[in-house]
């Protein structure tokens, strides 16, 4: 009798340490394939990314982490990442250095929001400027601000608020951070859970910000010389966009953005939108694919939500056939997809890694012209696998 519970307790012993590790197929180096596309296409880019099915391995490159948010590629082929929990951290020589470079104190790290996103200045190998946004506690309840470092000596210095302020909460808190083509900074920030407010020309939630590299607002805003409207804005009418790039050759804004859940109405309506001057985006009155006139409807929408969280489009040598392609993480919809674009026009689109690593965030591409992503699976919403969260990279089979 004694012998059968000694087989028993190991069995079990066993058979919970099977069921504790991550599934098959979680970044090992396993073998995917995207497929080709049947014409040339270029996305304004001029490249060509016509041929058979790309194949490629999926890697891990660091394991362990907590919600990392955002991922920036240096100069120096450094890595540098946000955790949700305010660290900056660093991934160098290919390996993750164990104290972060940056702790952000106030950060207040809960649902949607805390430390977000971070953005290298263009001029970053000369000037060593870097950009945060993340959420705080501040009057009247959350907020988030974008600050700039300099970062010298192993460690950020000279901080200065470039905007602050900007209304928040637990969920709808936005944030990304980029530099556009003219050199000017862009920054999208969610509704707030308060939908009023992403109409509303006199608050900066649910909008498209855009300033210059120092915080000052660039004299051809177009709500610049509007009574009651804030000059920062660049578009208004978003509920929660969590992605921003620029189209290689046509330079147009495509941003990601969530659409209606539960108490906002009925599912999905998760959105790409190219996002121009002005421009009226709609939330709180349309949603999905309706139309409405001064209203603008989104190019691609996704029904039942896929939660899309960040946005690239590729411009790298090591996957040819995808030169010009846009590509973004999805949170719910656990993967990441890949649209051939011909200037405004979709081509096609498919979905990569579905189901095999669960919430996928942000999509970055590396100075070895990889794809990187971010998985988000301990962040409340998740199923994680034993080594989460992560940062992997997709690399071409040669």
């Amino acid at each position: 009798m004694k012998r059968v519970f000694v087989l028993s307790f190991v069995c079990a012993a066993l058979c919970a340490l099977a069921c504790s590790a991550p599934p098959s197929g979680r970044g090992a180096g396993e073998i995917e394939t995207a497929q080709g596309t049947s014409e040339n296409r270029n996305g304004g880019s001029g490249a060509n990314n016509s041929g058979g099915a790309v194949q490629f391995r999926v890697e891990t490159v660091a394991n362990n982490l907590e919600v990392p948010w955002a991922i920036a590629f240096a100069p120096d082929n450094r890595i540098l990442f946000t955790e949700r929990g305010g660290r900056v951290r660093v991934i160098e020589a290919g390996k993750l250095r164990p104290q972060p470079i940056h702790v952000i104190a106030d950060v207040e790290p809960s649902g949607e929001s805390g430390l977000m996103d971070l953005t290298l200045h263009p001029r970053f190998s000369e000037n060593r400027l870097l950009y945060l946004a993340y959420a705080y506690r501040g009057d009247g309840g959350q907020r988030v601000r974008v600050v700039r470092f300099r970062e010298a000596n192993n460690s950020f210095t000279d901080s200065r608020v470039i905007v602050e302020n900007i209304p928040a909460a637990r969920n709808h808190a936005g944030t990304r951070v980029r530099f556009g083509p003219d050199g000017k900074l862009y920054i999208t920030t969610g509704d707030a859970t308060d939908s009023n407010l992403a109409p509303n020309l006199s608050s900066l939630a649910g909008k498209t910000l855009r300033l210059n590299d120092e915080g000052s607002v660039p004299p051809d805003n177009p709500f610049v010389n509007q009574r009651d409207a804030r000059p920062e804005i660049w578009s208004y009418g978003h509920r929660n966009a969590q992605g921003l790039a620029w189209q290689p050759g046509t330079d147009l804004q495509f941003q990601t953005e969530h659409g209606p859940s539960g108490f906002d109405g009925r599912g999905g309506g998760d959105e790409v939108n190219i996002v121009e001057r002005g421009k009226n985006y709609g939330w709180n009155e349309i949603s999905h694919r309706e139309t409405r006139a001064g209203m603008e409807s989104p190019l691609l929408e996704y029904t039942p939500a896929v939660a899309p969280a960040s946005a690239m489009f590729y411009r790298g040598k090591a996957f040819p056939q995808f030169q010009g392609n846009f590509f973004f993480g999805n949170l719910r919809g656990e993967t990441l997809i890949r649209v051939v674009l011909d200037g405004r026009r979709v081509v096609s689109q498919e979905r990569l890694l579905e189901d095999k690593y669960g919430r996928i965030r942000e999509v970055a591409e590396g100075t070895d012209g990889a794809i990187y992503f971010s998985t988000s699976n301990r962040d409340g919403r998740g199923s994680p696998a034993r080594d989460d969260d992560r940062i992997m990279r997709l690399v071409p089979v040669k």
